[in-house]
């Protein structure tokens, strides 16, 4: 099974290039990658994943801070973490829609 994921600024209306993100299965980092000019990790999708639960984080308040964004202290989103489950499918994608104080996910195609 592979992954996809594709990260878009709600605030400025633009994909989101440059956001650190993770995916984890359990404790254990399995890749570490930015998101390119289109707001996407292409090298996620060549990893060859098995059906279980996984976590894709994604350090949305370094993202705005390079934006210039004044964010509080603490940030209210520092890192936004997805949980998932992969059953089988071939495929997943796991989108991020996020702005400094909220955000949106869903399985997309």
């Amino acid at each position: 099974m592979s992954l996809s994921t594709h990260v878009l600024d709600t605030a400025h209306g633009t994909p989101a290039e440059g956001v650190g993100l993770h995916l984890l299965s359990g404790r254990e980092v399995l890749f570490a990658g930015t998101t390119n000019g289109d707001g996407r990790c292409p090298e996620l999708r060549d990893l060859v994943l098995k059906a279980g639960v996984y976590r894709l984080e994604f350090d949305v308040a370094d993202y705005f801070r390079g934006k210039g964004v004044a964010l509080s202290d603490p940030p209210f989103l520092d890192r936004v973490g997805i949980d998932f489950g992969m059953d089988g499918v071939t495929h997943y994608h796991v989108p991020l829609l996020v702005s400094p104080y909220g955000y949106s996910t869903y399985r997309g195609s």
